[in-house]
Formats: structure tokens, sequence, C-alpha cells
């Protein structure tokens, strides 16, 4: 079964359980006035770290233009699109991916793109802070994939092979770890996914990820990745997709 993440300050994600990873951006409205404006849906998370944070893996640069703009992009497309219909005020994001298939392609590409990046974000930390894969994960990493180091080939291999931009993912379908990859902003909650399942693992392979520091070297990006997965998140994620 897809349990669905909830959206919340990326700041907290860190010690939030997994179920809290993604919760709907909805704050609690201040006492209305007759000239305040209504709230937007969904808001942008702040990052768990500094801009910096994350080299030499990932560069300042790449990070706050990757946040700043792309992501602040899709929070603020989607929540044009969300306005300009009614019936999906108030849904919370996993709601609008679980039937994007019926809903404007405005919705599906920047709804995608904001829980994508928002649990993007949650899944990295800086060099020596990730933690390790725990003893339940490990042990299903073997049981699946029959090695971590067959793992992380496979994973790199679904997102080297990803043609164009997209994504690729570790996901928990049917009580099982798999590996799948998904094009542009589309993602394994989504009911048009090729491949459906709770994502535990996450690599953005647009090339607004990686092309500064690394150009058209997408295989060195995923070797960089590997030193900044925080896999306490991870592992918080798989437990709570049991």
């Amino acid at each position: 079964m897809i349990r669905p993440l909830l959206f919340t300050s990326a700041l907290a994600l860190a010690v939030l359980p997994a179920a809290s990873v993604l919760a709907q951006s909805t704050p609690a409205p201040a006492a209305a006035t007759q000239t305040d404006a209504p709230a937007a849906a969904f808001t942008l998370p702040a990052l768990p770290y500094a801009f910096d944070a994350l080299d030499p893996a990932i560069d300042a640069e790449t990070m706050q233009i990757h946040h700043g703009r792309h992501h602040k992009a899709y929070v603020d497309n989607l929540n044009a699109a969300v306005a300009a219909d009614p019936a999906l005020a108030g849904l919370a994001i996993e709601d609008l991916l679980g039937r994007v298939s019926t809903l404007p392609a405005a919705v599906r590409n920047n709804g995608g793109g904001h829980w994508n990046h928002s649990l993007f974000w949650t899944l990295l930390a800086p060099v020596g802070q990730g933690g390790e894969p725990s003893p339940e994960l490990s042990a299903a990493i073997t049981r699946d994939f029959g090695s971590m180091e067959a793992f992380k080939t496979a994973f790199n291999q679904a997102a080297t092979t990803r043609f164009g931009s997209g994504w690729a993912w570790l996901i928990v379908a049917n009580g099982k770890l798999q590996i799948t990859s998904t094009p542009n902003q589309d993602n394994p909650l989504m009911d048009l996914a090729e491949v459906r399942g709770t994502p535990v693992l996450a690599v953005d392979v647009w090339e607004h990820a990686y092309y500064l520091k690394y150009q058209n070297k997408r295989a060195d990006y995923l070797t960089a990745f590997w030193t900044v997965v925080n896999w306490d998140s991870v592992n918080r994620l798989y437990a709570d997709a049991q």
C-alpha cells in the first residue's frame, strides 16, 4: 500500500518521523482582515543546512539556484494552478498527485516538482553527518538486490539511463524495495506512474541539479551524491513505509 508522505518545514525534517517528511505547507492563517490576501496553499520549505554545506559534492551556487529559483518556481506555479480551480482548494499535495492524470499539466509538473524537491532536500546531509543504513534497511537491500554495491550500481544505472530530465527512486512496493525512474517531475506517488510505491531515496538528474559543477558528467555527480546521502532520513522513511 502506498503511504502518503506529509510536507513541513525542512528545518525540522531531520528529527521528524518519516511520515512527516512531506506535509502540505499550509500555515495557520492569521486573523483575517478585509485587506488580507488569501494565504498560499503551498510554501517553499527552508533547507535544513547552509547552501555550502554539501561541498564538495554539491556546490553552494547550485544549491542557491536549485532551491531559490527552480523549487520556488514550482511552488509559485503550483499555487497559481490550484488557485485557478476552486475544486482543488485545500487539497493536500498527495491528494493532487494521487489523481494527477485527471488534472491540468501545470498541477502535474509543478506539484511533482514541489513534492520531489521537498523530499530531496531531506535526503541530503553534509559529508560525515548522514549516518549509515540501518540494520533493517541493509538487510532489505541485501535481500532485494544482493548487496549494497549491487544496489548502488542498479540505482546509478537507473539515474544514468534516464533520458533527458527526471529522477531515480528507491521505493517500497508490495513490501519489497524496488528501483525505478520517472521523467521530468513525475514521481511514484502519481496515479500515472509506471511503477507506484512509497519513495525512500531519490536523486534529481535534471541538469540544473549538477551542470554548474559537473557539466554533462552525470555519472560523476552520482558518485558524489553517495557521499552526501542522509541515511538517517532514508532509514526513517523505510521504517515508516513498513
